[in-house]
């Protein structure tokens, strides 16, 4: 694929904004540092967040492939604390997002 040819586009690798939000004990158990390590691992930009009623949210910009593995690891049992549910939401990415911070 070249990239002056614009068939990157068509491969499906235009870049997505995934925002998932994870339940259970995930607060103050390492969640954020470990979504920030995998998630640059994938070469996404985004933010973990942990939220007042005890969930994370997770904010990952990059190529859909790489937003799908990293939703993956949030779902799987290598998580640090207990994940009991990920929601998941889908969106075009946006500007002005570099590297990925913990919040």
């Amino acid at each position: 694929m070249s990239a002056t040819t614009g068939s990157d586009s068509e491969a499906g690798s235009d870049p997505v904004r995934l925002t998932a939000w994870m339940r259970g004990r995930v607060q103050g158990v390492g969640m954020r540092w470990w979504v920030r390590s995998r998630a640059l691992e994938l070469g996404l930009v985004g933010t973990a967040t942990n939220l007042d009623d005890g969930r994370v949210e997770v904010v990952a910009q990059g190529r859909r492939e790489a937003c799908e593995a990293l939703l993956a690891a949030l779902r799987s049992e290598g998580t640090p604390g207990l994940v009991t549910g990920v929601t998941e939401r889908w969106d075009v990415a946006r500007g002005g997002v570099a590297g990925f911070s913990e919040r």
